[in-house]
């Protein structure tokens, strides 16, 4: 965790891409699939957007379990490539991230279905950034998190945690999580914000591929637990999305769309006020730019 010059605001950074696959989605898999290969699990089904079907893949290669990994078609080829190279089968389906979901549904007939949204041990590793933060700032709680939210895993892990730690006397109150989310995709900013979702038209693409979930699994759990700390949720237009990938790269942090999600939402807590200089808060970037190269690639042109 760094601290990072923003104005006059007090920000520090979680670069979650020096995890193993370069994304946050490998606390919640090591654990996830340390526990199905404790179970005798020899093969498994992943649906993803990318980075947690990377994960999935390359933690079951590590446990010796066969992988298969749903993903859309227009996933970034780099985190496709990557699952590839751990030996996982992959099949690509058009469509949402939601209807790669259904078709994963339909398979685990015959696969059995490891989804990391829905597992249970995938929040436990998950709560792990919490501890990390909490450790990081010296045994202390933030006065917020910052975080894009998906399905909302990172939503659940915190708050799991900080719970955990408040539970135990080792923090006084519990930090507030503020999510954002790609404006045609904020089902969780919706439910919070009592928002009407057809309000904002059709759901048209977005560059954070990692967000673009219309129907979270734990969508309850995640509205209570925004609300349990006080956090609130913002919906972030598709040009605040660029402006934050190319503002945090700027600062030498090369984050892919999706965590520049989180970027552009805490430009927008700021300008409402919900955050203010006196308080210290946490951004978390869930994974490398890396693993977004083509979509990269088109946020920066060669210029002849």
């Amino acid at each position: 965790m760094i601290a990072l010059a923003w104005g006059e605001y007090r920000v520090h950074v979680k670069l979650e891409w020096f995890n193993p696959t370069s994304s946050f989605k490998d606390r919640g898999v090591s654990v996830m699939v340390s526990h199905l290969r404790s179970q005798g699990a020899d093969r498994v089904l992943e649906d993803s957007s990318g980075n947690g079907g990377a994960a999935v893949a390359a933690y079951a290669a590590a446990a010796g379990i066969r992988a298969k990994i749903i993903v859309p078609a227009a996933t970034s080829t780099a985190k496709i490539v990557q699952a590839r190279a751990f030996g996982a089968e992959i099949e690509l389906v058009e469509g949402t991230r939601d209807e790669v979901g259904a078709e994963a549904v339909r398979q685990s007939k015959r696969i059995p279905y490891a989804s990391h949204n829905w597992h249970p041990m995938f929040v436990q590793g998950t709560k792990t950034i919490a501890y990390e933060i909490w450790e990081g700032l010296g045994f202390t709680a933030p006065d917020n998190i910052v975080l894009v939210a998906g399905a909302g895993s990172q939503i659940l892990g915190c708050d799991l945690a900080f719970q955990e730690l408040l539970a135990a006397g080792q923090i006084d109150r519990l930090p507030r999580l503020l999510v954002g989310q790609p404006e045609h995709w904020a089902t969780i900013a919706d439910a919070l914000n009592g928002t009407d979702p057809a309000s904002r038209g059709p759901r048209v693409p977005t560059i954070a591929e990692g967000a673009s979930i219309a129907t979270p699994v734990r969508l309850p759990e995640t509205v209570e637990a925004l609300s349990r700390c006080g956090g609130a949720a913002v919906a972030v237009p598709e040009q605040q999305i660029r402006d934050a990938v190319r503002a945090i790269a700027a600062r030498g942090l090369y984050a892919e769309p999706t965590s520049a999600v989180a970027v552009a939402a805490l430009d927008l807590f700021i300008a409402d006020g919900t955050i203010t200089p006196d308080q210290t808060t946490v951004v978390v970037l869930t994974g490398s730019g890396l693993k977004s190269a083509d979509t990269m690639a088109t946020l920066y042109p060669d210029p002849v």
